[in-house]
Protein backbone atom coordinates (compact mmCIF):
# COMPACT_ATOMS: atom_id res chain seq x y z
CA UNK A 1 0.00 0.00 0.00
CA UNK A 2 1.57 3.43 -1.34
CA UNK A 3 0.42 6.64 0.53
CA UNK A 4 1.12 9.80 -0.58
CA UNK A 5 1.25 12.78 2.33
CA UNK A 6 1.47 16.66 1.50
CA UNK A 7 2.64 18.88 4.13
CA UNK A 8 0.88 22.57 3.27
CA UNK A 9 3.52 25.35 3.62
CA UNK A 10 1.02 27.22 5.55
CA UNK A 11 1.31 24.55 8.04
CA UNK A 12 4.69 24.31 8.18
CA UNK A 13 5.89 27.71 8.06
CA UNK A 14 4.54 31.25 8.93
CA UNK A 15 3.11 32.07 5.38
CA UNK A 16 3.09 36.06 6.73
CA UNK A 17 7.39 35.75 7.59
CA UNK A 18 9.70 34.69 5.07
CA UNK A 19 11.79 32.12 5.78
CA UNK A 20 9.55 31.27 9.38
CA UNK A 21 9.29 27.34 9.72
CA UNK A 22 7.38 26.16 12.79
CA UNK A 23 9.84 23.87 13.54
CA UNK A 24 7.34 22.35 16.60
CA UNK A 25 4.58 21.41 13.77
CA UNK A 26 7.11 19.44 11.52
CA UNK A 27 8.48 17.40 14.52
CA UNK A 28 4.65 16.51 15.40
CA UNK A 29 3.55 15.62 12.18
CA UNK A 30 6.86 13.62 11.61
CA UNK A 31 6.68 11.73 14.69
CA UNK A 32 2.82 11.17 14.46
CA UNK A 33 4.21 9.46 10.67
CA UNK A 34 6.24 7.57 12.12
CA UNK A 35 3.84 5.58 14.51
CA UNK A 36 1.65 5.00 11.48
CA UNK A 37 5.00 3.15 10.06
CA UNK A 38 4.84 1.61 13.48
CA UNK A 39 1.48 0.12 13.36
CA UNK A 40 1.54 0.04 9.50
CA UNK A 41 5.35 -1.88 8.92
CA UNK A 42 4.18 -2.31 5.12
CA UNK A 43 2.96 0.92 4.49
CA UNK A 44 4.95 2.56 2.11
CA UNK A 45 4.91 6.65 2.01
CA UNK A 46 6.00 9.45 -0.17
CA UNK A 47 6.07 13.15 1.71
CA UNK A 48 5.61 15.72 0.03
CA UNK A 49 5.55 19.45 0.90
CA UNK A 50 5.07 22.96 0.05
CA UNK A 51 7.34 25.90 0.17
CA UNK A 52 5.14 28.46 2.02
CA UNK A 53 7.33 31.32 3.30
CA UNK A 54 10.70 30.29 1.76
CA UNK A 55 10.44 29.61 -1.88
CA UNK A 56 6.61 31.08 -2.81
CA UNK A 57 8.29 34.85 -1.81
CA UNK A 58 11.05 34.47 -4.14
CA UNK A 59 8.43 33.22 -7.06
CA UNK A 60 6.34 36.14 -6.47
CA UNK A 61 8.74 38.95 -6.46
CA UNK A 62 10.88 37.93 -9.06
CA UNK A 63 8.04 36.44 -11.54
CA UNK A 64 9.58 32.82 -11.92
CA UNK A 65 5.55 30.84 -11.93
CA UNK A 66 4.68 33.59 -14.83
CA UNK A 67 7.88 32.96 -16.88
CA UNK A 68 11.37 34.13 -17.44
CA UNK A 69 13.25 35.39 -21.13
CA UNK A 70 15.96 33.72 -21.91
CA UNK A 71 17.57 37.10 -21.63
CA UNK A 72 16.23 38.06 -18.49
CA UNK A 73 18.24 37.96 -15.07
CA UNK A 74 17.70 34.51 -13.70
CA UNK A 75 19.03 34.77 -9.93
CA UNK A 76 15.67 34.63 -9.13
CA UNK A 77 14.99 31.34 -9.99
CA UNK A 78 18.20 30.15 -8.36
CA UNK A 79 17.40 31.72 -5.21
CA UNK A 80 13.84 29.99 -5.50
CA UNK A 81 15.01 26.75 -5.90
CA UNK A 82 18.08 27.54 -2.74
CA UNK A 83 15.12 29.05 -0.41
CA UNK A 84 12.53 25.33 -1.01
CA UNK A 85 15.74 23.09 -0.35
CA UNK A 86 16.40 25.11 2.99
CA UNK A 87 13.26 24.26 4.19
CA UNK A 88 13.70 20.98 2.87
CA UNK A 89 16.51 20.05 4.65
CA UNK A 90 14.32 21.39 8.11
CA UNK A 91 11.42 18.90 7.05
CA UNK A 92 14.22 15.85 6.05
CA UNK A 93 15.89 16.52 9.37
CA UNK A 94 12.91 16.32 11.50
CA UNK A 95 11.93 12.90 9.93
CA UNK A 96 15.21 11.81 10.24
CA UNK A 97 15.61 12.46 14.03
CA UNK A 98 11.99 10.44 14.45
CA UNK A 99 13.21 7.80 13.35
CA UNK A 100 11.89 7.77 9.78
CA UNK A 101 13.84 7.07 6.51
CA UNK A 102 13.66 10.02 5.00
CA UNK A 103 15.36 10.56 1.36
CA UNK A 104 15.38 14.17 0.43
CA UNK A 105 14.78 14.04 -3.67
CA UNK A 106 15.37 17.13 -5.28
CA UNK A 107 12.35 17.69 -7.91
CA UNK A 108 13.92 20.27 -10.16
CA UNK A 109 16.97 18.39 -11.28
CA UNK A 110 15.13 15.97 -13.17
CA UNK A 111 11.77 17.48 -14.65
CA UNK A 112 10.34 19.83 -16.94
CA UNK A 113 7.59 21.65 -17.87
CA UNK A 114 5.37 23.12 -20.36
CA UNK A 115 3.43 25.95 -20.15
CA UNK A 116 3.52 25.88 -16.71
CA UNK A 117 2.75 22.22 -16.17
CA UNK A 118 4.57 19.02 -15.23
CA UNK A 119 6.23 17.74 -19.08
CA UNK A 120 8.88 15.36 -17.94
CA UNK A 121 10.25 14.43 -14.40
CA UNK A 122 12.98 11.01 -14.38
CA UNK A 123 11.35 9.59 -11.07
CA UNK A 124 13.85 6.33 -10.68
CA UNK A 125 15.61 7.87 -8.20
CA UNK A 126 12.58 7.75 -6.29
CA UNK A 127 10.95 4.63 -7.22
CA UNK A 128 14.52 2.79 -5.82
CA UNK A 129 14.19 4.62 -2.74
CA UNK A 130 10.57 3.19 -2.46
CA UNK A 131 11.92 0.20 -2.96
CA UNK A 132 14.54 0.26 -0.26
CA UNK A 133 11.73 1.30 2.29
CA UNK A 134 13.37 4.94 2.40
CA UNK A 135 10.37 7.52 2.47
CA UNK A 136 11.28 10.40 -0.25
CA UNK A 137 10.83 13.42 0.24
CA UNK A 138 9.74 15.75 -2.50
CA UNK A 139 8.63 19.82 -2.88
CA UNK A 140 7.34 21.97 -5.10
CA UNK A 141 10.17 23.58 -6.65
CA UNK A 142 11.29 25.35 -10.09
CA UNK A 143 11.55 24.00 -13.58
CA UNK A 144 13.07 24.74 -16.50
CA UNK A 145 9.79 25.70 -19.19
CA UNK A 146 10.07 24.43 -22.72
CA UNK A 147 7.13 27.03 -23.41
CA UNK A 148 7.87 30.42 -20.97
CA UNK A 149 11.30 29.89 -19.68
CA UNK A 150 10.67 29.42 -16.05
CA UNK A 151 7.69 27.98 -14.25
CA UNK A 152 6.93 26.53 -10.72
CA UNK A 153 5.52 22.96 -10.02
CA UNK A 154 3.26 22.74 -6.83
CA UNK A 155 3.25 19.74 -4.70
CA UNK A 156 0.22 18.62 -5.81
CA UNK A 157 1.24 18.51 -9.81
CA UNK A 158 4.33 16.33 -8.50
CA UNK A 159 2.03 13.89 -6.55
CA UNK A 160 -0.43 13.72 -9.02
CA UNK A 161 2.11 12.58 -11.69
CA UNK A 162 3.48 10.04 -9.18
CA UNK A 163 -0.10 8.97 -9.26
CA UNK A 164 -0.43 8.05 -12.66
CA UNK A 165 2.82 6.31 -12.46
CA UNK A 166 1.64 2.06 -12.09
CA UNK A 167 4.31 1.20 -10.16
CA UNK A 168 3.34 4.63 -7.35
CA UNK A 169 -0.45 4.29 -7.75
CA UNK A 170 -1.31 5.10 -3.90
CA UNK A 171 -4.21 4.08 -2.28
CA UNK A 172 -4.98 7.17 0.12
CA UNK A 173 -3.32 10.83 -0.23
CA UNK A 174 -3.44 13.09 2.83
CA UNK A 175 -3.18 17.10 2.73
CA UNK A 176 -2.23 18.22 5.78
CA UNK A 177 -3.39 22.19 5.38
CA UNK A 178 -6.53 23.89 6.22
CA UNK A 179 -8.86 21.72 8.53
CA UNK A 180 -10.73 20.47 5.71
CA UNK A 181 -12.55 21.92 2.83
CA UNK A 182 -15.04 24.71 3.18
CA UNK A 183 -18.29 26.47 1.47
CA UNK A 184 -16.58 29.75 1.89
CA UNK A 185 -13.14 31.02 3.45
CA UNK A 186 -13.34 29.97 7.37
CA UNK A 187 -11.46 33.47 7.74
CA UNK A 188 -13.47 35.66 6.64
CA UNK A 189 -16.92 34.31 6.65
CA UNK A 190 -17.94 33.40 10.26
CA UNK A 191 -20.62 30.98 8.83
CA UNK A 192 -18.34 29.19 6.35
CA UNK A 193 -19.34 25.25 7.32
CA UNK A 194 -16.65 22.30 6.71
CA UNK A 195 -17.81 19.70 3.72
CA UNK A 196 -17.14 16.48 5.31
CA UNK A 197 -17.40 14.76 2.04
CA UNK A 198 -17.06 15.48 -2.19
CA UNK A 199 -18.20 13.93 -4.36
CA UNK A 200 -20.04 14.29 -8.11
CA UNK A 201 -23.03 15.23 -6.25
CA UNK A 202 -21.24 18.66 -5.02
CA UNK A 203 -17.47 19.28 -6.27
CA UNK A 204 -19.32 22.02 -8.28
CA UNK A 205 -20.83 24.12 -5.83
CA UNK A 206 -17.51 23.31 -3.94
CA UNK A 207 -15.23 24.55 -6.76
CA UNK A 208 -17.43 27.59 -6.83
CA UNK A 209 -16.86 28.27 -2.79
CA UNK A 210 -13.11 27.82 -2.83
CA UNK A 211 -10.92 30.58 -3.10
CA UNK A 212 -6.77 31.50 -3.14
CA UNK A 213 -4.11 31.11 -0.18
CA UNK A 214 -3.68 33.52 2.72
CA UNK A 215 -0.31 34.70 2.37
CA UNK A 216 2.15 34.70 -0.84
CA UNK A 217 1.32 31.52 -2.84
CA UNK A 218 2.07 31.23 -6.53
CA UNK A 219 0.63 28.07 -7.29
CA UNK A 220 -3.30 28.79 -7.23
CA UNK A 221 -4.15 28.02 -3.72
CA UNK A 222 -7.56 25.82 -2.77
CA UNK A 223 -9.36 25.69 -5.67
CA UNK A 224 -6.05 24.59 -7.58
CA UNK A 225 -5.78 21.90 -4.98
CA UNK A 226 -9.35 20.74 -5.12
CA UNK A 227 -9.75 20.98 -8.79
CA UNK A 228 -6.28 18.95 -9.49
CA UNK A 229 -7.25 16.36 -6.58
CA UNK A 230 -10.93 16.00 -8.05
CA UNK A 231 -8.96 14.97 -11.52
CA UNK A 232 -6.87 12.27 -9.98
CA UNK A 233 -10.06 10.34 -7.73
CA UNK A 234 -12.00 10.46 -11.24
CA UNK A 235 -8.91 8.59 -12.61
CA UNK A 236 -8.08 6.28 -9.45
CA UNK A 237 -11.79 5.61 -8.31
CA UNK A 238 -10.51 3.16 -5.40
CA UNK A 239 -8.33 6.63 -3.99
CA UNK A 240 -9.40 8.36 -1.58
CA UNK A 241 -8.09 11.68 -0.92
CA UNK A 242 -8.12 13.40 2.86
CA UNK A 243 -8.07 17.43 3.26
CA UNK A 244 -7.15 17.56 7.01
CA UNK A 245 -5.95 20.35 9.59
CA UNK A 246 -2.31 20.15 11.83
CA UNK A 247 -4.50 19.46 15.17
CA UNK A 248 -2.62 17.02 17.25
CA UNK A 249 -3.64 13.19 15.89
CA UNK A 250 -4.87 13.82 13.21
CA UNK A 251 -2.30 12.77 10.47
CA UNK A 252 -1.88 9.45 12.41
CA UNK A 253 -5.59 8.74 12.32
CA UNK A 254 -6.08 9.77 8.70
CA UNK A 255 -2.76 7.46 7.88
CA UNK A 256 -4.49 4.83 9.45
CA UNK A 257 -7.74 5.32 7.43
CA UNK A 258 -9.47 5.91 10.19
CA UNK A 259 -13.22 7.11 8.49
CA UNK A 260 -13.88 9.56 11.73
CA UNK A 261 -10.87 11.83 10.81
CA UNK A 262 -12.43 15.42 11.26
CA UNK A 263 -11.31 17.08 7.78
CA UNK A 264 -12.85 16.68 3.81
CA UNK A 265 -12.86 13.59 2.12
CA UNK A 266 -12.72 13.47 -1.71
CA UNK A 267 -14.21 10.06 -3.00
CA UNK A 268 -15.14 9.27 -6.72
CA UNK A 269 -18.63 8.11 -6.15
Amino acid sequence: MITFIKWGGSVITDKTQQERADAGTIRRLADELRQALNAMPDMRIIVGHGSGSFGHVYAQRYGIHRGLAPNADWMGFALTSAAALRLNRIVVDELLAAGVPALALQPSTTLAARGGQLARWDTDALERALHHRLVPVIHGDVAFDDIQGSAIISTEQLLAHLAALPALQPTRIVLVGESGVYTADPRNNPNAERIARIDHHNVADVLAGTGASHGVDVTGGMRSKVELMWRLVQAIPSLQVYFIGPAPGLLHRALLGDATVEGTVMVAG
